[in-house]
């Protein structure tokens, strides 16, 4: 092997970098996550591929992928960060605060309704210190707990494929007809509704817009993309305004009706899509902590729904204790 050109801290920036791109499989996604430049990610990978005088991704596919030497480094480079990590985990947890840091994954969507009551149960049940919160889409937490940036997730994908992980459900929510309000067409035929006015989608890099794909794909109908978007905040605001109509599930409507947008909600004239939301950690390192913030985000989120959306909202909600 080539000697080492980097300082001991230097290489295992770059190991960071370069195991988040291989997890996201973007320079973009990757640098956002770790809080760096696009171009200082880059300049990371670079530098390990000199160090290494080896090609360790193939940029000519999207999302990137690892060449051979890459899944080597990649297998090495997982095992290292995670040692580190168990080390930085005992370290927090360990002394007068069991848990003096935590890191939090959680949907964007639910984020505002749930984030003052996590942080206020972390502080004065469990005597955390100091919370950081990430907020995102299930995708981001995927990576946050590959890479261990995060302890906890309150996401929308269980992640079975993933190893060592205590799972605490939520609830399960059905996907209601979003129209926008004063809307006079029919509300039991999709086709019929698709023909009046376009769906707003959430984009197919998102796991809501890739499940109401396939559930479109199911049903043989065809809805022309017009507008995609990855935050449910903006999908509503272009149904109040009556760009066109979507499907969304109860806790993905809080926030719009929270702002009083100009919407209105039905059952779905087809069944079939539903949602889940569950808290993940790591298994035995947070203590009693995350079933509370499950039966803690149940809680919160039944009622703002009952309070935000109504009988409609409520009906398509399961609680899962």
């Amino acid at each position: 092997m080539p000697p080492r050109t980097l300082s001991d801290s230097n290489l295992f920036k770059a190991i960071e970098v370069f195991v988040a791109v291989a997890e996201t499989g973007q320079m973009t996604a990757a640098a956002q996550l770790l809080g760096i430049t696009q171009s200082a990610a880059s300049q990371q990978i670079a530098t390990l591929e000199r160090m290494f005088g080896a090609q360790l991704l193939d940029r000519s596919v999207r999302p990137v992928r690892l060449t051979q030497v890459g899944g080597l480094l990649h297998r090495h480079a997982t095992e290292i960060l995670n040692a580190v990590e168990d080390l930085t985990t005992r370290m927090r947890h360990s002394g007068p605060n069991p848990i003096s840091v935590l890191r939090i994954g959680i949907l964007a969507s639910i984020a505002t309704t749930l984030t003052p009551l996590l942080v206020a149960s972390a502080q004065n049940e469990f005597r955390v210190q100091d919370v950081s919160i990430h907020a995102g889409l299930s995708r981001d937490h995927e990576t946050l707990l590959r890479t261990r940036r995060a302890d906890i997730a309150i996401t929308s994908d269980p992640f079975y494929d993933m190893d060592g992980l205590e799972r605490h459900p939520v609830l399960q929510e059905r996907y209601l007809l979003v129209l926008p309000r004063g809307y006079a067409g029919p509300r039991d035929d999709l086709h019929t509704i698709l023909e009046r006015m376009p769906l707003v989608r959430f984009a197919d890099t998102t796991s809501v817009g890739r499940q109401i794909e396939q559930h479109l794909r199911r049903l043989k109908l065809r809805a022309p993309k017009v507008v995609q978007t990855d935050r449910s905040s903006m999908v509503t605001a272009c149904v109040a305004n009556g760009v066109g109509v979507t499907f969304l599930t109860p806790t993905l409507l809080i926030d719009g009706f929270a702002e009083q947008m100009a919407l209105d909600v039905s059952p779905m004239p087809v069944a079939g899509m539903t949602r889940s939301i569950t808290v993940l950690a790591r298994e035995d390192e947070l203590g009693a902590l995350p079933a509370r913030f499950a039966d803690m985000a149940r809680t919160e989120l039944v009622r703002r729904i009952a309070d935000c959306i109504g009988p409609v909202g409520q009906q398509a909600v399961t609680e899962v204790p």
